[in-house]
């Protein structure tokens, strides 16, 4: 048995030896096969590959129909801080990984969109996860951000499109320019998009993907990294020691060494060459050799796809041009650069075959496949990671202020905007949104020529208006522009200059009951007009207020009585005012004849109070009524009984009345007062119309000082009340500090739209103040002649403020000139307001008082009848 041993043992060595060579040539067989048949194997990875990638792409695809979308709206205060932005950079990041676990990496990733359509300067959206909506809707920017929930966008297919992905070029580990906040970092791609046309089918958008940096990917790259520094630093010192020893070997060489060594006296000094040490490779750090991909923190990938679209050739490549300049600015020694390849005058690029379909399907289901170099740090994306801030200057697109379009009464013409792309345009605003408007600046500086064009352009869309100016400039500049055949039955002029030897006037009643007012008003306007401009309260001038108020309700009484009777023309004016007061026997007549229409307190205040009242009492209130009269003008055009002026029935029927008081005196002052109460007082008694028919109508003040020194607490009150009854106002003013305190504020709390033309830095203070001093009163001050810097409200927002050029209306209404028709005009404004020679209405005053006491005559009792008073009685 021990002789047997050694040959079972060499049997079984026998047996694995051929065991391994079979297995040997078994595999080399294999492999010759598969080296034979290798189309086999790519076919069968090939299919692997492909199974795979299907299912990759079904499952993305899922995960992609649970997106959601929120529209960040930042308003022109925001301004948020570097650890802010950083904040919700950091909240992207996390929002990328709330899918589902089977959701593949590609379908992770959270995107920001910024969008240019014509509907926004940049709109700017983000999309992700539906589980990530919660931590996305909460941002640190605070209240200067809204996130609203946003729909999906449907784009109509342009007819020219081009598209565009931008990879990192330059070294891998350096990161992009650090872009600082001031300005913003998104202007440059505002400013690329700021002409965008959307009549032309104008379209951008950029849509940037964050994706959380996989581990795995991130160590291999690092060990790629790392490796490639040290064949780096191995290739330097092995470079480094042949240069050396190529240098050791020629100084040797050279004849001044070997000269120096035959003279040297040291022994052995010549024999053997110099030993020449190489240099150790350094030690390659990881800080450096890394860069940004040395730490873990805030690390992300990201994918950078662009799609310009037009309907207009060479507009689409023209806007991508002008992105990818844009985008130049974050360049350092890392830069966003096109990827693609260029060939001569080509580029094959996402554009082209066989990229193409891939750009579309990651543009279309919003996976992030970023490319190995676009790896980046929060720090890095600043700009991107939020909407517009306060330091971003955003165009005016035709979404965001409409243009003018001549004849549409929707809109208010506001100026000429001067766009980036230099082409201008006439733009308005929306009227029903215009309700109270303010312009500010120095004489000259062409706020009046503004408000003229507004006034033309309003009055030819059909809009009814009244036009006060008390110099009277504006009706001949106006009327080359409004003598339109369509426009003269509409227009009224009151002209109380007296220009001419034969001026002709209209006429109007304040008391005249014929129109259908209300007694207590009428007498409430002229009580307060009085008391406006004579600075009359319940404190200072408690009895000439009772004197007044009494007299004026027994008048209108009378002229209540007389229209009823039918007699309109028996009426009672303001100059009959002193006749009641000075005269016992038209007193007594006037008394007793409206004693039943008078309230009992009314009554008993004549029967008890008047008789104990001193003659010298009633000078205070017929001092300036004295002064009314003594003005030819304004005696014709208040002495009439049957006036014709009325601002209700001008408001309600879309006129256009041309009112030119005439002067800023004192006498003055109190008409303009009365005009402007009769005015308070027609508007709110538009409360008896439901309030989606009245008509809207537009009183335009030229001079607002003039105006509101006569009366101030009537333009404040308007200022705060007619835009409930449609009426809204536009005030000029040279200066805003001038006007009484009550008018300023209550202007300025509710102007919809603030303009100002050049001036004084203190002038204009208190206007750019409003903006927040954006712009400065320096830069206001040194504006050409009919610049404005204009805020508005348009769609429940302020627009500006911008800065417009004034409408001059020879060449903003050039076509409407009709130079030609304006005498024409002008004898249709004054029959409208049935004006007439001044000498005869004067008579018609004259006999005025006497037609009244043969009215009261007839209405009274016997002992009353005879009432005889000349016309020198009356005002003597």
């Amino acid at each position: 048995m021990d002789s047997a041993a050694p040959y079972l043992t060499d049997r079984a060595d026998d047996t694995a030896a051929g065991q391994v060579l079979d297995l040997v040539t078994g595999l080399v067989d294999a492999a010759d096969w598969l080296y034979d048949h290798w189309y086999l194997l790519a076919l069968a990875i090939a299919a692997c590959w492909g199974a795979g990638e299907l299912v990759v792409r079904r499952l993305a695809a899922k995960a992609s129909a649970e997106r959601m979308a929120l529209e960040l709206v930042s308003n022109r205060h925001f301004d948020p801080s570097l650890e802010e932005i950083f904040r919700r950079g950091v909240q992207l990041a996390r929002a990328s990984t709330a899918m589902p676990w089977w959701a593949p990496r590609r379908a992770k990733a959270v995107q920001i969109r910024l969008r240019a359509d014509g509907s926004a300067p940049l709109r700017y959206r983000i999309e992700g996860p539906a589980g990530g909506e919660r931590l996305l809707s909460i941002t640190p920017f605070g209240p200067d951000v809204n996130v609203n929930r946003a729909r999906p966008i449907v784009d109509e297919p342009r007819t020219h499109t081009v598209r565009a992905e931008f990879i990192l070029r330059g070294k891998l580990t350096s990161p992009l320019r650090e872009v600082p906040l001031t300005p913003d970092p998104l202007q440059p791609l505002v400013d690329a998009v700021s002409d965008l046309r959307t009549e032309l089918g104008d379209l951008a958008e950029i849509r940037l993907d964050v994706q959380r940096a996989p581990k795995w990917a991130l160590r291999a790259r690092r060990l790629q990294l790392m490796s490639a520094a040290r064949r780096s630093e191995r290739r330097e010192s092995q470079r480094a020691a042949r240069w050396l020893r190529q240098d050791a070997s020629g100084i040797e060489d050279s004849l001044g060494w070997q000269m120096q060594q035959l003279l040297s006296d040291k022994p052995g000094s010549g024999s053997g060459r110099r030993l020449v040490i190489p240099p150790v490779p350094r030690r390659v750090e990881p800080a450096e050799a890394l860069g940004k991909l040395a730490e873990d923190d805030h690390l992300v990938r990201v994918q950078l796809l662009v799609m310009c679209a037009s309907n207009t050739e060479g507009r689409a490549e023209a806007r991508l041009a002008q992105l990818q300049a844009a985008f130049d600015v974050f360049g350092g020694r890392s830069r966003w650069a096109m990827r693609g390849w260029r060939l001569g005058p080509w580029r094959v690029g996402a554009d082209h075959w066989p990229t193409r379909h891939g750009f579309e399907r990651r543009w279309n289901l919003g996976h992030c496949q970023p490319p190995r170099a676009n790896w980046v740090r929060l720090e890095e994306l600043t700009g991107l990671l939020k909407p517009p801030t306060t330091h971003c200057r955003l165009p005016v697109l035709a979404g965001d202020l409409p243009t003018f379009e001549f004849g549409d009464p929707e809109l208010l013409l506001q100026g000429i905007y001067r766009g980036p792309d230099s082409r201008e345009r006439m733009v308005a605003t929306y009227a029903e949104e215009t309700l109270f408007e303010v312009g500010v600046g120095k004489a000259g500086g062409g706020k009046t020529e503004r408000a003229l064009a507004q006034a033309i352009g309003w009055a030819h869309a059909g809009g009814g208006l009244i036009f006060v100016d008390p110099h009277r400039d504006s009706w001949p500049r106006a009327t080359t522009f409004l003598a339109h055949q369509a426009l003269m039955p509409r227009i009224a002029l009151i002209d109380l200059n007296g220009l001419g030897p034969n001026p002709r006037v209209s006429s109007w009643n304040p008391l005249g009951m014929h129109q259908g007012q209300a007694a207590h008003e009428v007498v409430e306007a002229i009580a307060d007009a009085y008391a406006s401009v004579l600075a009359w309260d319940d404190a200072t001038a408690p009895r000439a207020l009772t004197i007044l108020t009494a007299a004026l309700a027994v008048l209108v009484a009378v002229n209540q009585a007389a229209c009823q009777a039918g007699r309109p023309e028996d009426q009672a004016t303001i100059f009959h005012v002193r006749a009641l007061l000075a005269n016992a026997k038209f007193r007594k007549a006037a008394l007793t004849a409206v004693t039943d229409r008078l309230d009992e307190e009314t009554r008993s205040w004549w029967q008890a109070v008047f008789p104990t009242l001193p003659t010298d009492a009633f000078a205070v209130v017929l001092n300036p009524i004295a002064r009314l009269a003594a003005n030819p003008v304004t005696r014709a055009f208040l002495g009439q009984p049957v006036g014709v002026y009325n601002i209700r029935a001008a408001m309600d029927s879309n006129m256009i009345v041309w009112v030119c008081p005439g002067g800023n005196g004192p006498t003055d002052r109190l008409l303009t007062a009365l005009l402007a109460r009769d005015l308070l007082r027609a508007a709110r008694s538009r409360r008896d119309t439901p309030e989606e028919k009245r008509v809207p109508f537009r009183p335009y003040f030229d001079e607002l000082i003039t105006l509101t020194g006569a009366a101030p607490e009537t333009i404040a009150s308007m200022f705060e009340d007619l835009r409930k009854y449609r009426c809204h106002i536009h005030g000029m003013t040279q200066l805003l500090a001038r006007l009484p305190s009550a008018v300023r504020l209550s202007l300025v709390q509710n102007a919809s739209t603030l303009a100002t033309t050049a001036g004084s830095k203190s002038a204009i203070a208190p206007i750019t103040a409003e903006w927040g001093d954006t712009p400065s009163p320096d830069r206001v001050a040194t504006m050409e002649r009919f610049e404005h810097f204009v805020s508005m409200n348009v769609h429940g927002r302020r627009i500006g403020p911008i800065q417009l050029r004034g409408p001059h209306l020879d060449d903003a209404f050039a076509a409407q000139a009709r130079p030609k028709d304006v005498p024409a005009l002008e004898h249709a404004a004054q029959a409208n307001a049935q004006a007439l020679p001044l000498g005869q209405l004067t008579d018609r005053v004259g006999e005025q008082l006497g037609r009244v006491a043969a009215f009261l005559a007839e209405h009274s009792p016997a002992d009353a009848a005879a009432v005889d008073l000349s016309k020198e009685k009356e005002f003597g």
